[in-house]
Parts: structure tokens; C-alpha cells; sequence
């Protein structure tokens, strides 16, 4: 509610619900009743939708004000275009309405569901508010009414709801619908045909059910699979409910699948809207148990974790899983691809007694690329990864490739550099590229990149020391061409590699 600082009048936006007038709140019948002015947007064909829920309510003393829209969704000739044609609206619609308030008025604008949420009164009430006394009313919204009339679970526990204008790019409703534990697509009509396609590719289609008219003379729901597209109007909604107690695969044979994704360095923050789709439909997820722990828990998904050193014991866990019918997810840190966890499911998918197992890669940020762009750009240019590990390759091969890429001026990525079994890698590393690079070589230190414990500097080559390196910290060492430089009075370091070379 806010206080006049202008007029006299008193300024309502009042929400009505979904349709049904029983549904409107017993402060919307006062508000309405006790109003000298009752106005409600509307089409030029002159019905009004929230006028028809409130007429029940309305005086023959009321003085009425439709607010028409000069369009709606057809082409206009204003010299602004379609936005230029409402924003003209919308001002001369808040004058007519400043007009009676600065009368000593009380106006009512009437708002389907709530006045809020996707409604035409927020445009007078951006206009106004701020001039005369207001008061906003809640109404119960379309998304409410649909949730109740298909009588399943919108949202429970710790779900995440997203609500999405069906007008956004069918990528971008894809990418949303991939993310999101349950969703409410709204403004349908014209728009369906890239709804329905959004929930196809993001892999949801078979869980969306369809509401038409919620409460509504008219109301339809069903499954949003079935719906003719030609039939769909605008005052409908497409849903995805509550997975918590919906049904998971029940194991068929041939009906599994195996999914490897990336996790990426650290928490929530660096998923991918793909991947967060991939962890949310799987039934079974298979990890290493620190990553494992980066996943919510959700109910009726089952989880296998384990220690890190079996790797091909958990591809092969995993693809189990799937020939007996499971969704199964292989939690993987950074990228799956980048020396983790997708080369060990293929390798093992290769076998013949799992041909006929789908195998996906969903990638994900790297370490590397997470430790880069917290330093600045040192991967600007070319640059070689290498692992410093020497559990899986010995030792010489790791030192030829060290060698090459040196000598190639290569910036290098350097994981797995050292753990408490593996203490001289990086002494080791650092001499061999010191025959090949000056001492000054920026190197960037980046351990637990997004984690609890980041730490990310820069020191020189000749100063990289062996005991302040882990497991968990990523090596970056620059080429002759990597500046490294303090900026501004905070002194922060930056490194890039610039992306020519002197004589190009």
C-alpha cells in the first residue's frame, strides 16, 4: 500500500482469480463495491474478461472506464511500432485515470488472477502509484487455478518452480525446461507450436499435462501431448508438476539409458540447464562420491557413489543400471570428457553386451576454463592440457609431451599435479619447462575454483613450489607471449595471453 503524494483519490488494482467469481476474495467484492470508478482493460471487440467476472458486482452508478488496446497481437502503423502503439496507451490510459483521482475518486482497475503477475494493471500502477494513495489486491492466479483443477502437486519439498511466458525463444524455453524441477508455460495460443516442440526437446513432453480456462465456462485439461494446436487459445497453460511422487522408469528392459555429465568445477553455479535436466530425469545416479554430494537429494532417485580410483567399475555399474531399464546419470567433476569419467563409460559401452545401450555426453566448464577466467584470459591462445598424473601413463611420456609443448610455446594446463602419494611431479614439471621459458613465465595457482576454499594467485615459474600444490589445484603456465600485470589500487593480478603474435 502507498500513501498519496498527489490527488485526493484512491487508486485500487484489484485482482479478480482465475475466472470463476467465486473466487474472488471478499476485500475484492468490498473494494468493488465501495469504487466510484470501476475500469478494466479490454480488446477493441469491447469485451472485457474481468469485467464479466466482477458484473455480479457492479453498480448502474458505477462510472465505467474501458481501457481498450489499439492492438493486440496484429501489425501496427504507429510510427513506434507495436511497443510505440501500447506505451502511447498506456499514457493516455493513465491520464484518464489520474483524471477522476485527481477528482477525489476511488478507481478500481479490475485485473484477471493476480494484479501483479503478468497483468495489465502494473502499467497504471507505474504510472500512478507513486502519486496517489494505492492499494494492491491479490487474486488467486491462473497458475493456482490449474494446479488445483488438474488435482496433482504443483511444487513440494524443495522442487524448484519456474514460470515461463510461452513468448520467450523455443531455445530458451528449452534450456529453462531442462533446468527446472516443475514449470507453468503460460500465454499459449499462437505460441504452442514452440511450446510444445520446448518440452519435446528438452525431453519433458510425457510429463506436461494442459489446462485451458481454469475455472472457466469451457475448461479443458489434459495431456499437453494430445492437444491440437490449432485449438489452443491464449487463456491457457502448459505444466510440468511435481516429480516427487510421479512414477520413475520402472526398470523394462531396453528402456535405459546412460548419461555422463559434467558438474563442473564447484556447486550449483557452473551446471549447465542441460545437465541440471539430465540430474533431475535420471532414476539412478552414479559418482564418485564427492561429486555425488554436489547433487540435491530428490526423492525415489537412487544413489550409487563410490571411491574414485574404480572407474571402470562404475562404467560398468552404471551401464547395468540402464540394460535393466534405468535412467542413470554418471556424475562427473569439471567435464566429463576432460580427463574424468566419458572415456571410461565409452571404453566399457564398447564392450558387445552393451551395444544396444544409449550412451550421452552432456559437457561441462572445466577446470581449466573455470581457473582461466578467474585469473583473466591466460588460455586466450593456443594451449595444451596435460595431466600431471602419472597413475595411468608413465612418468617419460608426461615429460615428452611437457617438452613438446614448450617448445611449441604452448600455454599449458597442468591437472592432477601432485597428491600425498605424488609429491615430485611438480618439481619436476617446473625444471623441465624452465629450460624452456624464462623465470618470469606467469604461472596461475587456482585451487578449489568455486569452492568453499578458492585460493587463485600468479607467481612466477621460478617460484612455483611443489608443497603449496594439491590434488585439487590447477596449473596454468604461460607462454612467452602471457602478460601478467597489477590493475588499480586494488593491485589485482590479471593474466592473458593476447591472440597474435608478434609477427603476425
Amino acid at each position: 500500500m502507498s500513501e498519496s503524494s498527489g490527488g485526493t483519490g484512491r487508486l485500487y488494482g484489484v485482482g479478480l482469480g482465475p475466472g470463476d467469481p467465486s473466487l474472488m476474495t471478499l476485500r475484492a467484492v468490498q473494494v468493488i463495491g465501495e469504487a466510484d470508478v470501476i475500469a478494466y482493460h479490454s480488446a477493441r471487440h469491447g469485451r472485457s474478461i474481468a469485467r464479466s467476472i466482477a458484473a455480479a458486482h457492479l453498480r448502474p452508478d458505477h462510472i465505467e472506464e474501458p481501457l481498450v488496446y489499439p492492438v493486440t497481437t496484429e501489425t501496427t502503423d504507429h510510427p513506434g511500432g507495436y511497443r510505440g502503439a501500447l506505451e502511447e496507451f498506456y499514457e493516455k490510459a493513465a491520464a484518464r485515470l489520474a483524471a477522476h483521482l485527481d477528482a477525489g475518486r476511488t478507481v478500481a482497475v479490475l485485473a484477471e488472477g493476480d494484479p501483479m503477475f503478468y497483468g495489465s494493471y502494473m502499467h497504471m500502477h507505474k504510472r500512478l502509484a507513486d502519486r496517489y494513495a494505492t492499494e494492491v489486491i491479490p487474486g488467486v492466479t491462473s497458475v493456482s487455478a490449474a494446479a488445483a483443477r488438474l488435482g496433482t502437486p504443483l511444487v513440494e519439498g524443495e522442487e524448484i518452480l519456474t514460470i515461463l511466458p510461452g513468448t520467450l525463444p523455443e531455445e530458451e524455453l528449452t534450456a529453462r525446461l531442462a533446468a527446472t524441477d516443475t514449470a507453468v508455460v503460460m500465454k499459449l495460443g499462437r505460441t504452442f507450436p514452440a511450446v510444445r516442440g520446448a518440452f519435446e526437446a528438452s525431453g519433458r513432453l510425457a510429463e506436461a499435462r494442459y489446462v485451458e480456462r481454469a475455472t472457466m465456462a469451457g475448461e479443458r485439461t489434459g495431456d499437453l501431448v494430445d492437444i491440437d494446436p490449432a485449438s489452443v487459445p491464449y487463456f491457457s497453460v502448459a505444466v510440468l508438476p511435481s516429480r516427487v511422487d510421479a512414477p520413475r522408469p520402472s526398470g523394462r528392459q531396453g528402456s535405459g539409458e546412460v548419461v555422463v555429465v559434467g558438474t563442473g568445477p564447484a556447486g550449483p553455479l557452473w551446471l549447465t540447464p542441460e545437465t541440471r535436466g539430465a540430474l533431475a530425469a535420471a532414476d539412478a545416479l552414479v559418482g564418485y562420491t564427492t561429486y555425488l554430494d554436489r547433487v540435491p537429494v530428490r526423492p525415489g532417485q537412487a544413489r550409487h557413489g563410490s571411491d574414485n580410483k574404480v572407474e571402470s567399475e562404475r562404467a560398468e555399474f552404471a551401464l547395468d543400471l540402464a540394460r535393466r531399464g534405468h535412467r542413470v546419470a554418471v556424475v562427473s567433476g569439471g567435464d566429463p570428457g576432460v580427463f574424468a569419467m566419458a572415456t571410461a563409460v565409452l571404453e566399457v559401452a564398447a564392450q558387445e553386451e552393451y551395444a544396444e545401450i544409449p550412451v550421452r555426453v552432456l559437457p561441462g566448464v572445466t577446470a581449466a576454463n573455470a581457473a582461466a577466467a578467474r585469473a583473466g584470459a591466460p588460455l586466450g591462445h593456443d594451449y595444451a592440457t596435460i595431466s600431471l598424473s602419472d597413475r595411468l601413463k608413465p612418468w617419460e611420456v608426461i615429460a615428452e609431451r611437457l617438452r613438446a609443448a614448450a617448445s611449441a610455446d604452448l600455454v599449458l594446463a597442468l591437472y592432477n599435479p601432485g597428491s600425498k602419494s605424488r609429491t615430485w611431479q611438480v618439481g619436476k614439471a617446473r625444471d623441465l619447462l624452465l629450460e624452456h621459458r624464462s623465470p618470469d613465465t606467469p604461472v596461475v595457482l587456482a585451487r578449489d575454483v568455486g569452492g568453499p576454499t578458492e585460493s587463485v594467485r600468479t607467481v612466477r615459474l621460478a617460484d612455483v613450489d611443489p608443497a603449496e600444490v594439491d590434488m585439487r589445484t590447477l596449473l596454468i603456465v604461460g607462454s612467452s607471449q602471457t602478460r601478467w600485470v597489477q590493475r588499480g589500487e586494488s593491485g589485482r593480478s590479471i593474466v592473458w595471453t593476447p591472440r597474435h603474435y608478434p609477427e603476425a
